[in-house]
């Protein structure tokens, strides 16, 4: 991904469980670049899970609340460098940058992030720094979770599968770009 492609923007949909299963109501991100960031707009429907018991900002441990997540990988090198970027209703956000599965480099890294909640809907908007992007994307994946203990959902755009959801099965992963709109 690269700065300077204007106004071209691309479309994730979730409508999946993690398996590949129908879903419910879809998860929507749209994405692109701007001034030297990736953008990224959330439309999910809104769960009222409980929040993180902590201030709006980074946040670890982001994955165990309502949360979308988005991972950017170069599958091309040995070891694979993803980024996980995690968004929540709350205001709560998360980017680890990994070498290798889940591997983290680094993690908590500051970034733009507004979200609000109106009824039974939630959006936000975000910006990461490209610094925190592999140089190179060739693949990706989006996921959303909430709810809680045996009603815990796992959304993907595509599916990972296995015995239970593991988001870091990087070979599932899809080819970059998604779909331009």
């Amino acid at each position: 991904m690269k700065d300077g492609e204007g106004e071209q923007r691309w479309q994730v949909t979730l409508e999946r469980d993690w398996a590949g299963d129908r879903a419910c109501t879809p998860v929507c991100l749209t994405l692109w670049m701007e001034g030297g960031n990736l953008r990224i707009e959330v439309d999910a429907p809104f769960f009222n899970d409980p929040a993180p018991p902590l201030a709006a900002g980074a946040t670890d441990q982001l994955w165990n609340y309502e949360v979308v997540e988005l991972f950017l990988a170069n599958l091309e090198v040995d070891p694979p460098r993803y980024t996980e970027i995690e968004l929540g209703p709350h205001g709560h956000h998360l980017v680890l940058c990994l070498e290798g599965v889940r591997c983290p480099v680094s993690a908590m890294h500051p970034i733009a992030w507004s979200a609000s909640i109106a009824g039974d809907r939630w959006r936000g908007t975000a910006e990461i720094p490209v610094r925190w992007l592999p140089s190179t994307i060739t693949h990706f994946n989006a996921y959303a979770i909430h709810g809680q203990g045996e009603e815990r959902v796992y959304l993907a755009a595509f599916p990972v599968p296995g015995e239970a959801p593991d988001f870091h099965r990087l070979q599932h992963f899809a080819v970059w770009p998604p779909e331009a709109r």
